[in-house]
C-alpha cells in the first residue's frame, strides 16, 4: 500500500514538473522576427479570440497556455479593444501586458468648420471608420439625441469641428458622435454668456452657422453676425444665399432666381427670421461671432470677390456696391 501511493506521489511529481515545464517553455520564449506587426482587436473580443488574432501574426503560439497566462495573470480582464503596433520578439506574458496597457494607435481625423451633417458623414465613410447611412440614421434618432443633452430632432449645428484621435475596433459611429457633441457642449460652456441672451442657444447656433456659410475671413464673422442682427431686430428678412442652397435638395451649383423664390423651411427669402434649425456646423469662432458681434448699423453686404465684402448701412448703398462689385 506505501510503495502504491510513493507510486502514485512520483507519477504526481513527474506529472508537475513536466507541466511546469511546458507551461515555463511558453512562458519564456519570445516570438520570432523583428520589427512590429498591426492587429486589430475588435471591441467585445475575448481572451479566446485575441489569442487567435495574435497566432495568426505569429506573436504567441495559441494554445490552451495562453488562457492560463491571462488567467493566472489576470491580465484577461485588462485587455482592450482597439489598433495595436506590437513589437515581435516578445514573451506571451509582455504581448499580454502591452495590450492591457492599452497604448492603441491613434488616427486622427481633422473635421473642417462649415461642413453639414452629410458632408461629416462622407469624410468618416471615406475612411473607413463608418457606415454614412448608420452615422447619419444616429444623428436623427431622437432618444439618442436627447441622451446627449440636444433637444432637437437631428444633431445638424451640434458635431463640432476638431480633429479628433479615433482608434480602429474602438471607435464606431455612435462614439463618434458622441464625442463631437460632448466637444460642442464643453465649448459651448466656456463661451456662453453670462447674461441672457435674447437669442436660445439653438437660435445662436442656427446663425451662427449662417455666419460660418457666409464667410471663411474670420475677421469678417463679427461684422456679418451684427448685420444679420440689425436685420432680426427691425424684422427684416435675412436674405442668406446659403440658406437658400441647404434647402434645395437638387442643387447644382448654380443659385438662380427661381431658387431664390422656391419656398422652402430654410430660405429666408421668403421666411421671416431664423431658419428652422442650422445649416451646417459652426465652429469656435462663429458661435463667439454671434455671441460677441462688432458695433456696426450695417444691413447689407456684398461680396468684393476678394474673399472679403462690402457692408451698407442703406439699401441706395448697397444696390450701388452690388453694381461696382457684381456686375460687369
Amino acid at each position: 500500500m506505501r510503495s502504491l501511493l510513493f507510486r502514485c506521489l512520483g507519477l504526481a511529481l513527474f506529472l508537475a514538473g513536466a507541466f511546469g515545464l511546458w507551461y515555463a517553455c511558453y512562458i519564456t520564449t519570445p516570438a520570432p522576427g523583428t520589427g512590429a506587426v498591426t492587429v486589430v482587436i475588435p471591441r467585445g473580443a475575448g481572451v479566446r479570440q485575441i489569442g487567435a488574432l495574435l497566432a495568426e501574426h505569429e506573436l504567441i503560439r495559441n494554445d490552451i497556455r495562453f488562457l492560463i497566462l491571462a488567467r493566472l495573470t489576470h491580465a484577461g480582464t485588462r485587455l482592450q479593444a482597439g489598433e495595436f503596433s506590437i513589437p515581435r520578439g516578445l514573451r506571451p506574458a509582455e504581448v499580454l501586458e502591452f495590450l492591457a496597457r492599452g497604448k492603441a494607435v491613434q488616427h486622427p481625423v481633422t473635421i473642417p468648420e462649415g461642413l453639414t451633417m452629410e458632408k461629416i458623414a462622407e469624410v468618416f465613410a471615406e475612411k473607413g471608420w463608418v457606415d454614412k447611412t448608420e452615422f447619419l440614421a444616429i444623428c436623427r434618432e431622437p432618444a439618442f439625441i436627447h441622451h446627449l443633452g440636444i433637444q432637437q430632432n437631428q444633431l445638424e449645428g451640434y458635431l463640432f469641428p476638431d480633429t479628433y484621435a479615433l482608434v480602429r475596433g474602438k471607435s464606431g459611429a455612435k462614439s463618434i458622435i458622441t464625442e463631437m457633441v460632448h466637444r460642442f457642449l464643453r465649448v459651448w460652456e466656456e463661451i456662453a454668456p453670462e447674461k441672457q441672451s435674447s437669442l436660445r442657444r439653438h437660435q445662436i447656433v442656427t446663425l451662427a452657422s449662417i455666419v460660418e456659410k457666409e464667410t471663411a475671413n474670420s475677421a469678417e464673422r463679427p461684422l456679418i453676425a451684427r448685420v444679420f442682427l440689425n436685420r432680426l431686430d427691425r424684422s427684416m428678412r435675412l436674405q442668406s444665399d446659403p440658406t437658400v442652397i441647404y434647402g434645395l435638395p437638387d442643387f447644382n451649383g448654380n443659385l438662380t432666381r427661381k431658387d431664390l423664390r422656391r419656398a422652402t423651411p430654410y430660405n429666408t427669402y421668403v421666411i421671416d427670421g431664423l431658419p428652422p434649425g442650422p445649416i451646417c456646423n459652426p465652429g469656435r469662432a462663429a458661435l463667439e461671432a454671434v455671441l460677441h458681434p462688432a458695433d456696426s448699423q450695417a444691413l447689407y453686404f456684398v461680396s468684393k470677390n476678394n474673399g472679403s465684402h462690402q457692408f451698407s448701412t442703406t439699401l441706395r448703398e448697397h444696390n450701388r456696391a452690388v453694381r461696382k462689385y457684381q456686375r460687369p
